[in-house]
């Protein structure tokens, strides 16, 4: 480290009274083309011990006031000593806390910047170890898929049948044993027409299904699917979810070009902001890495991967509580049955030729204790009372059997952060209450919306390019995904019982409106089994139920008691549906036409 400092320099000796500073070793002279006037002189630290006071020899004197003002007290020599240890001391501790600076600063920058050579794992996500690696698969994996559920399965055989290779990994192979998901509406059916999987229903004693009955206060209403365009075989279908789960693997398994591999995904690889993989953990419990241009996440409504790529806002307002019954007749055959009990509603539908689900809604997260038996309490005495007379012995014995499961009932509004070299898909994705069976329609609308996206492409490496392209998924799902939704959410918390007089009339309203038949059924009927997914429409017979619910009050003369509870029946209603639409993207809902991702080309190769 050098210190500069100005100097003037004078042919005659200085008094010695002067603050000087002289060199001690002889002075080169100035070259004749350099100035005599202004010159600067580098002195090191190291031969700051030699500076004394000779008056004898030229000298410097120091232009700069602060110097000057700092070496006239220099008198002595063991004063200049001691000011030389001040200097050295100071020089060490800046080096030193410039260096450690240097060392905060740059891991600093590694932290924020993700660059390669750090290695982190978090919940969700591992940063990889190694800079400028191949990352290619060892054989030439395209798809990465985490998760062989309905989504993961669907998708392993459509997208396999379209050329990709495909690496499937799932936690467990074996038939799941699920109590819900075992309900696909016939918009969902027609998807998976449209996806070559209808015979997935087949040899699984799947059940037809044909549309709801709805059971109030004693009181019942047959809606039918408005089913008389299709072909005869379209309708819902009615299973055991593990079997119609088997029947896709199985398929998917019989292409050449996907594998399946059971595991469990622990973490996403990534590089730079890319995905470039995953690590996970075989049968064997040995770690590996799986690496591909595309990892897309179908690992459920319990993923532990969603984290990182979107921002999950998880709903949980009620469980399900499951039961079989055996060896009985619903009132309507081959319909399901919706009972709006108190406090919230019963469903039942047909499994196979023999059982028949029931799933009683419970409010909130708690729940009473299966193991000490208020839960088969609570089952007699407040459920079997609204259960139809039909089925109520049925029930009690289903009770006494004891085989009671539950399940907790999950919303979560899709919101994407949209990452390269990844992709969400099904219930890890968004999801909504299952009252209305509506989650495996919107997973495999979904993915005939990917499979069509990404047919024209025939290489997936150019991840930042396919993440700007994908971005249009988002907003093309958005028909049938947000509908299914936001039906979903407004008839729960219409069906759901309530103290307050403007949400009963609400829910007798709807009631009412849906026993009018004709287009006031077919409406409501087909946007909840996905044959019309147009979001207009389902808030257009939103509030044509609450108007009609008012019309109710105010028949046949209006008090200011009618006016008031009307008046709080159209709030309620806004306050239900508007949230959800909110939740949803009111621009891609109703306007999709002027989100721009739309009209993105695919990458060219």
């Amino acid at each position: 480290m050098f210190f500069t400092i100005t100097t003037t320099l004078y042919k005659k000796p200085i008094s010695p009274t002067r603050s000087l500073i002289n060199l001690s070793t002889p002075q080169k002279k100035p070259n004749a083309t350099s100035s005599t006037h202004n010159t600067s002189t580098c002195i090191s630290s190291r031969d700051l011990h030699r500076l004394t006071v000779n008056p004898q020899q030229p000298s410097i004197f120091l232009a700069s006031t602060s110097w000057s003002h700092c070496f006239g007290i220099l008198k002595k020599k063991k004063e200049m000593v001691a000011v030389d240890q001040y200097i050295i001391a100071t020089f060490f501790a800046s080096l030193a806390g410039f260096l450690l600076l240097f060392l905060l600063r740059r891991n600093g920058k590694k932290t924020t910047k993700k660059d390669a050579g750090t290695y982190k794992i978090g919940n969700d996500i591992v940063h990889s170890a190694v800079g400028n690696g191949d990352y290619s698969s060892p054989d030439g994996t395209d798809v990465i898929i985490v998760g062989a559920g309905v989504a993961g399965a669907a998708l392993a055989h459509t997208l396999g049948k379209d050329g990709k290779r495909v690496h499937v990994i799932e936690r467990d192979l074996t038939e799941p044993d699920r109590i819900v998901g075992e309900l696909l509406q016939p918009g969902g059916y027609l998807k998976l027409i449209e996806l070559g999987l209808e015979d997935c229903v087949e040899e699984i004693d799947a059940q037809r299904v044909l549309g709801y009955a709805l059971f109030k206060d004693g009181k019942s209403a047959k809606l039918s699917y408005p089913l008389e365009k299709f072909h005869a075989d379209v309708a819902g279908r009615s299973f055991h979810n593990g079997r119609f789960i088997q029947r896709m693997r199985e398929k998917a398994a019989t292409l050449p070009n996907v594998r399946l591999e059971q595991g469990t995904v622990t973490s996403l690889l990534e590089e730079n902001g890319t995905i470039k993989g995953v690590q996970y953990k075989t049968k064997n419990s040995q770690e590996l890495r799986a690496y591909a241009p595309l990892t897309i996440v179908c690992d459920g409504c319990f993923s532990n991967l969603r984290r990182s790529l979107c921002k999950p806002k998880v709903d949980v307002p009620s469980c399900f509580v499951g039961l079989v019954l055996e060896n009985c007749q619903l009132p309507f055959e081959n319909h399901g049955h919706v009972i709006l009990a108190d406090p919230s509603p019963i469903l039942f539908y047909p499994i196979s030729s023999t059982e028949i689900r029931c799933l009683v809604d419970v409010p909130g997260q708690k729940l009473p204790s299966i193991g000490n038996g208020e839960m088969a309490k609570y089952l007699k005495t407040m459920v079997a009372p609204q259960v139809p007379p039909e089925i109520r012995d049925a029930f009690v014995n289903a009770v006494d059997k004891g085989s009671i499961r539950t399940m907790p009932n999950r919303s979560m509004p899709a919101d994407p952060q949209p990452t390269p070299g990844a992709l969400l898909m099904g219930d890890a994705f968004n999801m909504r209450h299952p009252l209305t069976g509506g989650g495996m329609t919107v997973a495999l609308s979904d993915i005939v919306v990917l499979r069509n996206l990404l047919k024209p492409l025939q290489d997936f490496r150019d991840a930042a390019a396919l993440s700007r392209y994908l971005e249009s998924f988002y907003t093309l799902r958005k028909p049938v995904a947000s509908t299914i939704n936001t039906l979903a959410g407004a008839l729960y918390k219409v069906f759901s019982s309530s103290p307050d007089q403007a949400r009963k009339e609400m829910r007798q309203a709807c009631f009412d409106y849906l026993s009018l038949g004709g287009v006031f059924s077919n409406g409501p009927v087909a946007l909840l089994s996905g044959l019309n997914p147009r979001p207009l429409s389902l808030v257009l017979h939103f509030f044509a139920v609450a108007i009609f619910g008012v019309g109710r009050l105010l028949a046949p003369f209006p008090s200011p008691e009618r006016i008031w509870i009307g008046a709080r029946l159209i709030s309620g209603a806004s306050s239900i549906i508007f949230p959800i639409i909110k939740a949803e993207g009111v621009r891609q809902m109703f306007f999709p036409a002027t989100v721009p991702a739309v009209y993105r080309a695919p990458p060219v190769d």
